[in-house]
């Protein structure tokens, strides 16, 4: 589903900073530990308007009429409907799907959130470069510059406040 079965997609892929096998593990602790902790005890998450950018980042919107293919990471899982991120090393599990049913919590529910690619809507996110708005543009810069309408017709669900 991922990117790199959109050849034709008209969107250039984002690199990687290289980082080395210890740094990456060290990082992938401490943004689980971190995603955790934002959690708290009360299972809180993150804003409408936050999810709704993770989910364009990482499935874009060709689910609901959109030119922007799902993120060159976004893996299927073994469970049929359920995907994760292939790019952060968290694997095919439950805690990792991208998103959940109902209620139920899901990894784009934390409220903080890293993204190997930095993308918009997660804790790390870093601003497109220049370069990435020559063509083929970036999956990343065409989100930043999507109009907010687009970014609010994408269906989630949220935290009912009680």
């Amino acid at each position: 589903m991922g990117c790199k079965n959109c050849k034709n997609s008209g969107f250039r892929k984002l690199n990687e900073t290289k980082k080395n096998a210890l740094k990456k593990g060290i990082g992938m602790v401490q943004s689980y530990a971190s995603a955790l902790a934002s959690r708290g005890f009360g299972n809180k998450k993150v804003e409408k308007a936050t999810k709704q950018l993770r989910v364009i980042s990482c499935f874009g919107n060709q689910h609901v009429g959109g030119v922007l293919p799902p993120c060159q990471h976004l893996e299927n899982s073994k469970s049929v409907g359920k995907h994760f991120c292939g790019g952060c090393g968290c694997g095919d599990r439950e805690a990792t799907w991208l998103i959940s049913e109902g209620n139920e919590y899901s990894k784009l529910d934390h409220p903080k959130l890293s993204c190997p690619l930095g993308m918009p809507g997660f804790t790390d996110y870093t601003a497109s470069e220049p370069n990435e708005a020559e063509e083929p543009i970036t999956r990343k810069y065409y989100i930043e510059n999507m109009e907010y309408t687009e970014i609010q017709d994408i269906p989630v669900t949220v935290q009912v406040k009680q």
